[in-house]
């Protein structure tokens, strides 16, 4: 088996918790991806978020500490981008809001960390 073989886009494995962030941090790169699609401009910060997004994601299915920590970092950068924009973190529609607050919220649950604590390299 080759190293390439043993990377993965997402991990079952993981408890419940790490597993829907991964899937949250990846939809959320994707819908913003396709929001700059239709609107035609790229500005850096949000180009950054979707990168970060998707390589947070993919750190943490392959349980690597860094991985998990730009997750916690992603989680919290639309937040600190919206306040910047907008003079408050919660300046956005209630649907996006849950979604942003639950990103954080289970990247951040016990479970969670104990796993990443234990496992992540």
């Amino acid at each position: 088996m080759t190293a390439m073989a043993s990377r993965r886009f997402l991990n079952p494995a993981q408890p419940q918790t790490l597993v829907i962030a991964v899937y949250l941090l990846y939809l959320n790169s994707a819908f913003l991806l396709f929001r700059l699609f239709q609107v035609g401009v790229f500005p850096w910060q949000y180009m950054l978020q979707v990168v970060g997004g998707i390589v947070a994601g993919w750190g943490i299915a392959n349980e690597k500490k860094w991985g998990y920590i730009l997750g916690i970092v992603m989680a919290i950068y639309p937040f600190a981008i919206r306040f910047w924009y907008s003079g408050t973190p919660l300046g956005v529609d209630l649907l996006t809001l849950m979604f942003d607050i639950a990103l954080v919220a289970l990247l951040l649950h016990p479970q969670s960390r104990d796993y990443q604590r234990l496992w992540f390299k």
